[in-house]
């Protein structure tokens, strides 16, 4: 399956859906001082900063801004001490029924006349009466309630890499039909995994999903976000999710200022793309849910492997201090969750932030999940006007999402190379 890399920034040419600025032009270039923050956080750094900050701005607000709740008391603001071990609260575990249920679907599903391929997976071609009813109850408490599910018992290696994608998009057609674009070439779905290979041909350094290194905590661009684990490391990997809602009550009720910052909309998000960049806030009073975040941290704090352009303005300390902030209250509060080949883990991507440990692969034992951008049409969260140019990019009608490529084996490396989209981690 061939590709085409764009020959201009896409997000040049996206609508303009919302006033607040979209790509701000670049200034006068020039050496820039930007604060002492790095992409996965330093606790020693943030620490000396919040003393220093302490003494330069003794009068920051105590209470949190005028139309934003003191705290939020929900089932998606949880703690992962809330959890036990074994993780029953949230592990859906398949039996011997609903397995042999998902194996007729994908044989109804292969039987249907005509070429079908992902695209037409659905409700209708890929029927589960016995488990539908299971299925939308995740879907609600994905969107109103505790914000994440693992379903577990699946066997990816009995099935071919194409039937393990359309056993993918089947049960999760019932938890999020809508698939969301996942970069400018019209991919669908992503394989994540590490590609030391790529590295040593193309001599560029992945974007961080594509390696084996730790992620810090973040959002990425959807409104649900799904992982199917066809493999494992050797060891390592783990997945950790935070409550955004929690993050927040610990924010307000602690410092409140930070809530100040996060709110403003003059953070800047490098484009990676010729010293554009645009300018948005961090946290967003979602209408009838309460706020939650939608950011990266790489947009903001470059990385070693996708440094900013030096034409691109540097965030202040007191926004390197709030970012920093975000991420040690979602440590504190995180669940970890070890993946198990088979495991599909679905939650929202605005009720929580999600991180990763570093990993190991080895033999036969190497990392590989499938990732989709979803979004159920009938339970899904307003859209903030900030947000409407990333949700058009990643839902709406237009030319990149008309091409709509399935890699079935794996992602190619050059469009992670060539063209790095400010998306996640």
């Amino acid at each position: 399956m061939t590709t085409t890399m764009p020959q201009a920034c896409p997000l040049a040419l996206a609508p303009k859906l919302s006033t607040n600025k979209d790509l701000a032009p670049a200034p006068v270039p020039g050496d820039i001082s930007r604060p002492d923050i790095s992409w996965f956080p330093d606790r020693k750094v943030f620490l000396n900063r919040v003393e220093a900050l302490k003494l330069l701005y003794p009068d920051r607000p105590t209470t949190v801004p005028a139309g934003w709740p003191t705290q939020l008391n929900m089932a998606r603001a949880w703690s992962g001490s809330d959890f036990s071990d074994d993780g029953k609260e949230y592990i859906v575990q398949f039996d011997q029924a609903d397995l042999a249920e998902i194996d007729e679907a994908l044989v109804h599903f292969k039987s249907l006349p005509g070429d079908l391929g992902p695209d037409d997976v659905s409700k209708e071609t890929f029927p589960l009466p016995g488990l539908e009813e299971r299925l939308e109850a995740i879907a609600q408490e994905i969107h109103n309630g505790r914000g994440f599910v693992v379903l577990r018992g699946l066997q990816p290696d009995k099935w071919t890499n194409m039937e393990n994608i359309l056993v993918y998009l089947g049960v999760t057609s019932y938890i999020a039909e809508k698939r969301g674009m996942q970069d400018f070439d019209g991919r669908m779905i992503l394989h994540i995994q590490a590609v030391v290979e790529d590295v040593k041909k193309h001599g560029a350094m992945p974007n961080s999903p594509y390696v084996a290194r730790a992620q810090p905590f973040h959002t990425d661009l959807c409104d649900i976000l799904s992982l199917y684990a066809l493999n494992t490391a050797k060891y390592g990997g783990e997945s950790f999710l935070a409550s955004s809602a929690q993050i927040y009550n610990e924010l307000a009720a602690t410092r409140p200022d930070i809530i100040h910052t996060l709110i403003k909309d003059d953070w800047i998000f490098d484009e990676f793309w010729q010293g554009q960049y645009h300018t948005r806030p961090l946290l967003f009073n979602f209408e009838g849910q309460g706020p939650a975040f939608q950011f990266s941290r790489r947009p903001l704090t470059g990385s070693h492997f996708s440094p900013h352009h030096p034409d691109v303005p540097a965030m202040t300390e007191i926004q390197a201090e709030a970012l920093d902030a975000v991420f040690f209250a979602a440590q504190k509060h995180k669940v970890e969750i070890t993946l198990q080949k088979g495991d599909m883990m679905i939650f929202n991507n605005f009720a929580m932030l999600h991180a990763r440990s570093s990993f190991h692969d080895e033999g036969e034992q190497r990392r590989h999940m499938l990732r989709l951008w979803l979004r159920n049409e009938q339970l899904m969260w307003k859209t903030p006007r900030e947000l409407e140019r990333l949700s058009w990019e990643c839902y709406g009608d237009h030319e990149w999402r008309a091409k709509r490529v399935w890699d079935i084996e794996r992602s190619p490396p050059e469009l992670r190379v060539k063209y790095r989209r400010a998306s996640c981690a």
